[in-house]
């Protein structure tokens, strides 16, 4: 057997494991070299260069130790000055030459007290100890830093003051005769800056962190400064040894009299020397000087552009936030200021702005204001530079706000620009709270890490989607989300504008100024929060019902309740119901002009003590005292009120009792049971769509489902439940103008709908889009009650975008444009309902800012004289562009609310526009009205969740919607709002936030009265002309058979009207020559404008003949010119309903009175179509 030991060699030694855990011991003989490296050369002049020069640490103590040298060297010499007095005698024995000065003439210089002082031995010694040191160090340092040319090393003025300063002293050590030789050693002190300004930059490399150029150069400017008054101060009193034998402090008083430009002339120097020290010192002086001045005012103002740094010191001890932007705007930043100092707790805080651009003039000049410069702080930089973050104490602010460039070409690069952003503050600050504003919804997925992110395209088409259905609700959410500062409307001043008068007449006529005293005063309520159990509004109704709540709570107090949230549960419920009950721990959420805490309390019988006087009547709006506490105080108990109502109507009680007796209405229940919930009322347009299908729908095939979309355009959005169709719709047959093999209709007059249409212009197919399409197929919107949507498209969309919409019941595109007239009529522009024009991207820059509305406001006016029918809403990029809208350069109505907002903005008023007809009236919108959103959500973190839940962009199961209901000529009888929030609360379970009011414009300027008198005489002739020429009617109207439409008839028998009023009024001229001829003038001008309308309604039939279409639907004739609209929020219960009122309403969600079974029913369509089916999202 082989033995194995013997066939295995053993291991070498320094692999075996003892000696890996001793060492080895035989690495001597083994053939292995051991290598040592250096950083630098192995010389010891590299050593110690590394030592003095290369390390930092070393070099800074080197320089700190030559610092200290030179200042003591300036001591001792200071010491020596004042132990030394010339007159005492010698200053050199051995030389024997006299210092005294007792044979001085004027003309004569005695040099000896100039060459010679009186030096101590100690002294003498301290000094040459120094002056060695010195010496040594200086020739060391420039051996070390020599590169080969020994003359840059010696011809150096720091090294030849060392030389000047040091050598004579060494030379006294072999030569002791003259120690006491004069050696100008203050000059140690431009030694001693030389080493300061080294010293800082040993510091800024030791400490890995540089000061800013301006501590540097002002460090270096007060250097210089001392350094010279020093030299000066130095030289002028021993060269006047031989003179005024001045002291030191008469030589510092004469050098600043005289660097300061006084001169008073009381010292002065006596003999030439220190005159010409003096002259060669101001020479010096204003060379010196004006360079270093120079170097200063150019970092101070590139300082101002850059911004500085907010200093850690402030940060630690006050609080600011930051605003981070790509380009500062002078809008932005007021509408930012305005918003974020409105509310009273954000007083103290400070505003860091964080902008790479440079700021502009108008922002320049905003900040030198005193209210803003003492809390704004511009910084120039980027948010992706930690140096930035660092300088503006990113990591201890309250917030930062990341806002996108709206007005870039490019959104989308917009957007990326923004993720970044977003990223380096998260990166650098983690903690910090982050709300970013965003542009397009396909990004907003990448910063779900934000704490509040709102994306605008969202938003935007949302709230223009609701404008059709709720009309207003841009200027709804606008002034929800606005903070309000306790302003009224000014109707004074408006009274003042216009020069009416405020007077009541026998049939109890409002001012001209009502609608915005109302109005005015509405637009202050805003959304507050407070805990149940807390709060004096609704701590009583715990335990009962929401709806009871909501209802006693706006009848005691004002207060308009419409949603809260449960203490373990972050969603917002809008509208509970009436079977929510309300707990001690819910968060109320409520709208009142202001929140609870400032309110203050007062008994009604007091309140109506000291104002009953005044406050018995109050116009059209108002009620009695005393009415107002019968109808607010009392809860009639006949309850035959249990029928469901149908359609937009209330109904009314069966049996009214006596005649004249006010209609009762059903008090609203505490707790609700089964009766009292009418699910009719809440689903009954839904039971009955799903149910009984008309016969139309039913040959038609338009039976629709319920369910969630299948596809989504983009990630992120918020799924929604809607009306959906069975099967996808092929995307030939989404082309509204072009016929395909399943259908053949080229425009919206050959489909047939039954309601009229919904026509969004916008540029692209964007996603965004999608969002202004969900709101109005929300499964909650009654089938019947829909309303066909046409995208007016310049570009065609994509295919993501036609698989998102391919589902949705009535919902075409057409390829056309605004500008052109004949796809308006192809598009159905003269059955349409709203149409909604959307400001395009490629229009959103401008050279000039405020141009870039420029031609969406023609085009919308063009619209508004071709088709004055239309309902229109704008989008606009600039808020002050609303003023053109719907514009007429001779409305003196609209001229008068033109000086008022100027007046308004004059105030600082943070809503100057909201007087504006169009504002007012919902029909123009501009997203950046909502910036203040986002701003608000730093005190009210809940601003963004409510929005969203009213817009229906979020839906949350148990959480109502907005939605509208007309009071029609069978609702006046609930006469108040009081009334009918408990009518409401009552039977459906909604919940009224606000009336959209709709009423002729009475209001008269001086101008218009003016018109009106010298028209009655027409009127008067009108009437009698009537009754005169009927038979010429007749045969006028006969004689136009050819006419497309019966209007157009009329329009030659109104301009021979004229006329004939013309004839009759100039038959008066010898009586009232000046009169007459403004009556004529002003005829002539109504016969003007309607040959102009008469000549846009000949246009607008032609080309409707000739693209085949029927003009029978075009009504020219059919405008609103006289007719305002405002919106009341929360208006007080005693506020009258009037005809036509529109209530917004929310309403609970239906699914919650829904049987288990329904929604699984309802959710099928989703499961079968959505899951199996989905493609690739679009990123």
């Amino acid at each position: 057997m082989v033995d194995l030991d013997s066939e295995v060699p053993p291991l070498p030694p320094r692999y075996r494991f003892r000696d890996l855990l001793l060492g080895d011991q035989g690495w001597q003989s083994d053939d292995r070299v051991q290598v040592e490296f250096y950083m630098n050369e192995n010389t010891f002049k590299e050593r110690l260069k590394l030592f003095f020069i290369k390390n930092q640490r070393s070099s800074l103590r080197i320089r700190l130790f030559n610092f200290s040298l030179k200042l003591l060297s300036c001591f001792l010499y200071i010491v020596r000055v004042l132990l030394d007095d010339p007159a005492q005698g010698l200053g050199c024995k051995e030389l024997n030459r006299s210092c005294s000065n007792q044979n001085y003439t004027p003309g004569t210089i005695d040099w000896s007290p100039i060459i010679w002082v009186n030096r101590s031995l100690p002294l003498w010694g301290l000094q040459v100890s120094v002056a060695v040191i010195s010496l040594f160090e200086t020739l060391l340092l420039s051996y070390l830093s020599y590169k080969g040319n020994i003359w840059e090393q010696i011809l150096r003025i720091p090294f030849l003051l060392e030389i000047i300063n040091a050598v004579p002293f060494i030379i006294t050590i072999f030569w002791p005769v003259l120690r006491n030789l004069f050696i100008p050693v203050f000059l140690n002190c431009w030694l001693a800056k030389h080493a300061l300004e080294n010293m800082i930059n040993d510091l800024h490399r030791a400490i890995q962190r540089t000061q800013s150029a301006m501590f540097n150069q002002v460090l270096i400017l007060i250097s210089t400064l001392l350094c010279l008054i020093f030299t000066c101060i130095c030289g002028i009193q021993h060269l006047e040894r031989a003179g005024n034998r001045l002291t030191l402090f008469d030589s510092l008083y004469f050098c600043i009299v005289t660097f300061s430009t006084v001169g008073f002339g009381d010292v002065t120097p006596k003999i030439w020397p220190s005159k010409l020290l003096v002259v060669i010192m101001i020479c010096v002086a204003l060379v010196v000087l004006p360079i270093q001045f120079e170097q200063l005012a150019y970092l101070w103002m590139e300082r101002q552009k850059s911004g500085g740094n907010y200093s850690r010191y402030r940060a630690q001890t006050e609080k600011h936030v930051v605003l981070c932007v790509s380009s500062l705007k002078i809008d932005l930043l007021m509408d930012f200021l305005n918003e974020f100092y409105a509310h009273p707790r954000l007083q103290d805080y400070y505003v860091v702005i964080l902008c790479p651009t440079e700021m502009d003039a108008q922002v320049r000049r905003v900040l030198q204001i005193p209210m803003w410069s003492q809390r704004v702080i511009y910084l120039q930089g980027s948010a992706l530079k930690d140096q930035d973050l660092l300088r503006a104490k990113m990591d201890n602010a309250e917030a930062c706000f990341i806002l996108s460039s709206r007005c870039e070409v490019d959104r989308t690069a917009a957007d990326h620009q923004t993720i970044l952003r977003a990223w380096a503050v998260k990166d650098f600050a983690p903690n910090c709270p982050l709300y970013v504003q965003i542009l397009k919804p396909e990004n907003k997925f990448h910063i779900k890490f934000a704490d509040h992110v709102v994306c605008e395209e969202e938003f935007k088409y949302a709230m223009l989607a609701l404008n059709c259905i709720c009309p207003a609700t841009s200027t709804l959410i606008t002034l929800l989300v606005h903070t309000s500062r306790g302003h009224t409307a000014p109707w004074e001043a408006f009274r003042q504008l216009t020069g009416t008068k405020q007077t009541l007449n026998r049939e109890s006529q409002q001012s001209p100024e009502q609608w915005q005293k109302m109005y005015g005063r509405c637009s202050g309520n805003e959304v507050y929060h407070i805990n149940l159990e807390e709060s004096t509004f609704f701590a009583e109704y715990e335990g009962k019902s929401f709806t009871y709540a909501s209802f006693h709570a706006h009848k005691k107090f004002g207060v308009c309740l419409i949603g809260v949230r449960k203490e373990d549960n972050k969603n917002i419920l809008l509208n509970p119901g009436p079977r929510y009950i309300m707990s001690s721990t819910d968060i109320c959420f409520y709208i009142n002009i202001t929140k609870e805490e400032n309110s203050a309390f007062k008994k009604q019988e007091k309140h109506r003590k000291n104002h009953e006087s005044k406050l018995s009547y109050h116009g059209a709006s108002r009620l009695p005292v005393h009415s107002i506490i019968a109808s607010m105080g009392t809860v009639a108990i006949d309850l035959q009120d249990t029928g469901c109502r149908s359609g937009a109507t209330l109904a009314l009680p069966a049996e009214g009792g006596k005649e004249g007796r006010r209609p009762s209405i059903a008090p609203v229940l505490e707790v609700a049971d089964s009766s009292s919930l009418h699910t009719c009322d809440l689903l009954s347009d839904q039971s009955e769509d799903e149910t009984t299908p008309s016969d139309d729908e039913a040959s038609a095939g338009l039976e629709y489902a319920k369910g969630y979309p299948p596809y989504s355009p983009y990630i992120g959005s918020s799924p929604t439940f809607c009306h959906l169709l069975h099967e996808k719709v092929p995307f030939c047959c989404l082309r509204l103008d072009k016929g395909c093999q399943h259908n053949y209709f080229e425009d919206a007059k050959a489909y047939g709908f039954k309601n009229k249409l919904i026509i969004v212009a916008a540029e692209t197919a964007g996603n965004g889009l999608y969002n202004f399409i969900v709101p109005l197929r929300a499964y909650y919107r009654p089938k019947k009650e829909l309303n066909p949507i046409v995208l007016l498209l310049d570009n065609p969309p994509d295919m993501h975008f036609l698989d998102a919409i391919c589902w949705f019941p009535m919902v075409y595109y057409m390829v056309g444009s605004i500008d052109n007239l004949d796809d308006l009529l192809r598009c159905g522009v003269t059955f349409a309902a709203n149409m909604v024009v959307v400001d395009k991207e490629s229009t959103m820059s401008a050279e000039e800012d405020y141009m870039a509305d420029a031609k969406t406001i023609v085009n919308v006016q063009t619209l508004f004289r071709l088709f004055s029918s239309l309902s229109i809403i704008t989008e606009l990029t600039h808020p002050a562009n609303m003023r053109f809208m719907q514009f007429r350069a001779k409305d003196c109505y609209s001229l008068a609310l033109s000086k008022l907002e100027k007046k308004e903005r004059e105030k600082g008023s943070n809503l100057a526009f909201m007087f504006r007809l169009p504002f007012a009236a919902g029909r123009v919108f501009s997203i950046s009205m909502l910036d203040t959103l986002l701003y608000q959500s730093f005190v009210k973190d809940y601003m963004i969740s409510i929005t969203r839940l009213l817009l229906g962009l979020d839906t949350t199961p148990g959480s109502g919607f907005l939605c509208s209901m007309k009071i029609t000529e069978e609702d006046l009888w609930i006469r108040t709002y009081a009334r009918l929030y408990q009518k409401l609360c009552s039977s459906t379970g909604d919940i009224p936030i606000g009336v959209y009011r709709t009423e002729s414009q009475k209001l008269m300027t001086s101008e218009s009265r003016e018109m009106a008198s010298q028209s009655q005489i027409s009127i008067s002739v009108e009437d009698w002309e009537d009754t005169k020429d009927t038979k010429e009617q007749f045969s006028c109207r006969g004689n136009h058979r050819n006419s497309t439409s019966s209007d157009q008839s009329d329009h030659p028998l109104l301009r021979r009207k004229s006329m004939q009023w013309a004839r009759r009024l100039s038959r008066r001229a010898p009586r009232h020559s000046a009169k007459t001829a403004e009556k004529i003038s002003q005829q002539r001008m109504n016969l003007y404008r309607r040959s102009e309308r008469q000549e846009l309604a000949e246009l607008v039939k032609n080309r409707m003949k000739h693209l085949g279409l029927s003009p029978a639907g075009y009504d020219e004739m059919n405008d609103h010119q006289n007719t305002l609209s405002y919106i009341l929020i929360n208006p007080s219960p005693d506020t009258r309903l009037e005809l036509n009122d529109i209530v917004y309403l929310i309403r609970p969600d239906p699914l919650t009175y829904v049987p288990n079974a329904g929604p699984s029913r309802k959710n099928s369509f989703c499961n079968t179509v959505g899951q199996d089916t989905r493609e690739e999202t679009q990123l």
